[in-house]
């Protein structure tokens, strides 16, 4: 059998999408708080209180990884866990003033660095192509949760 293009292959492309945002992210961003960090941290600067479950499906983290996420985040001192009132089994999630400053400052290189990543695309690409990869991500969910039929878009 012949070998393949693996350039038409997304899963190769997303890779190396990937692999050139980590790349960024560590250099322009922060080489202590990861991506997934500073997307839980976000989530929690618009929605302080939430629990570990929501955040983790707000910013599409599976639960193994969103609790080592808020461990992590914990540990640096960048959020505060506090027992629901009204579940005693549940923890609400806020950032600290630590973490609302961490936000504040990666915020800003996060916008540059995002410019840098997608300064090969005009304007109106820049767009389409973020509309694009929402909704393949967004579909890709589907296959975690088996229980909502995929349906391919015309």
């Amino acid at each position: 059998m012949a070998a393949v293009d693996i350039t038409t292959h997304p899963g190769h492309l997303a890779r190396r999408l990937q692999q050139a945002h980590y790349l960024l992210w560590n250099t322009m961003v922060s080489e202590e708080i990861t991506s997934p960090q500073f997307a839980v941290l976000n989530a929690l600067v618009a929605e302080p209180g939430l629990d570990q479950r929501t955040v983790g499906e707000r910013v599409g983290l599976d639960r193994s990884t969103i609790a080592e996420v808020v461990s992590r985040l914990g540990r640096r001192g960048l959020l505060d866990k506090v027992r629901d009132a009204r579940d005693g089994r549940r923890f609400l999630l806020r950032p600290t003033e630590d973490g609302l400053r961490t936000h504040r400052r990666l915020t800003v290189r996060t916008a540059r660095m995002n410019q840098v990543f997608l300064a090969p695309l005009s304007a109106e690409e820049q767009s389409q192509f973020l509309d694009l990869i929402r909704r393949v991500a967004d579909a890709a969910e589907g296959l975690r949760n088996p229980a909502e039929p995929l349906v391919p878009h015309g």
